[in-house]
């Protein structure tokens, strides 16, 4: 079978890591990278520390708002495809790239294959949610992480080709953290850029990533949240974001915050390092509440909604307020049980399962 794979955003990397891995072993497989990161450390990094090779086509699209972007993705996915014709086309996520590369192969009558499908926060506010709903809709096979994302398909009346195959990314965190191992704390430590204050690495931290525009679009919520970390007992660790960074920089320019370490966004390895070895975990990013769920870190999640709601049981992850007291509030009082960890998100052979399901697929 030829696969026409469309990824776009790192968390695809990471997953398309670990399927291409099994998938390429009995399918042809190309790649196509929208360029939706571009930023070098957001994007060549992972190629080459997840050891997989650099994608077939890059469409470089680059930034741009929701509509400009989609569109520009759309057209040079057309023609990938009309090249290449492939027997399939296989997307991931939620991002604006697995959308334009699934709306793209169904006006042509490609068959979509859609790995995470099935997810839901209920807020179609999102653009995420918006495009999921779409791809799920659009889509030949859906893949589902979670018995929860096959309930969700089920309510939807979309019972057919769909399989809980388990999630892809419990694949890449069982697979990548034997290599922490390798190296001791100060290395990742070292390799850690600082891009303005101070710099504060400590035996014991929090960890913070915060990028959606509901918690970046302004200076005032951004000064809640950073004053927040301000507050709370131990060092913050804070690769920002490339959308983040000048909102960020602006407010260190303008108050003495001292608590918190602002770096280059890091390889995935690095961060499964900060995340297994972080007191809390204080994110409003999907994958990162996920893979503290499977490394028993707890999360503070900056949001209203999470399409991971399974992770809210036993308080393992807590939504919270954008607000300095709410997540100073949330992050020390947080203390789940892990004795109750149920294994959400499979054992760690979802690609295995998936390349299974390819060999026989009828679409």
């Amino acid at each position: 079978m030829k696969i026409l794979t469309v990824i776009g955003a790192r968390p695809q990397f990471i997953k398309a890591a670990m399927v291409s891995r099994i998938l390429r072993e009995a399918h042809q497989e190309i790649t196509l990278h929208t360029g939706q990161h571009y930023n070098a450390n957001m994007s060549h990094i992972f190629f080459n520390e997840l050891q997989i090779p650099e994608p077939d086509y890059n469409l470089g699209v680059g930034s741009g708002s929701h509509a400009r972007q989609t569109a520009a993705m759309l057209v040079g996915v057309e023609d990938i495809l009309l090249k290449e014709e492939p027997d399939t086309l296989m997307v991931y996520g939620d991002t604006n790239s697995t959308l334009a590369g699934a709306l793209a192969a169904a006006k042509l009558h490609v068959p979509v294959i859609h790995v995470e499908a099935g997810l839901r926060s209920f807020n179609l506010r999102m653009p995420e949610e918006q495009n999921r709903i779409l791809t799920d809709h659009l889509s030949s096979m859906l893949l589902c992480p979670t018995q929860a994302a096959m309930d969700n398909l089920h309510r939807e009346g979309m019972t057919h080709n769909a399989h809980n195959v388990g999630d892809v990314m419990c694949d890449a965190v069982f697979y990548y953290s034997k290599q922490i191992t390798e190296h001791e704390p100060q290395y990742f430590f070292d390799r850690a850029v600082p891009l303005f204050g101070p710099r504060k690495m400590a035996k014991q931290w929090y960890l913070a990533t915060i990028h959606r525009a509901e918690n970046t679009d302004t200076p005032d919520i951004v000064y809640e949240v950073l004053s927040a970390f301000e507050a709370l007992d131990h060092p913050v660790i804070f690769p920002v974001h490339p959308r983040t960074e000048r909102l960020v920089k602006s407010a260190f320019e303008k108050y003495p915050f001292s608590n918190t370490t602002v770096i280059q966004p890091v390889g995935y390895i690095d961060m499964l390092f900060y995340i297994r070895g972080a007191m809390k975990v204080i994110t409003d990013s999907g994958g990162l509440q996920k893979e503290a769920y499977i490394l028993q870190t707890p999360c503070i999640t900056v949001r209203d909604q999470t399409e991971w709601a399974e992770t809210l049981a036993g308080d393992h992850n807590m939504l919270c307020k954008p607000f300095r007291h709410d997540i100073i509030d949330k992050t020390l009082h947080n203390s789940p049980n892990w004795d109750h960890h149920p294994d959400y998100y499979g054992d760690g052979n979802a690609a295995e399962r998936i390349a299974m399901l390819m060999e026989g697929a009828v679409f």
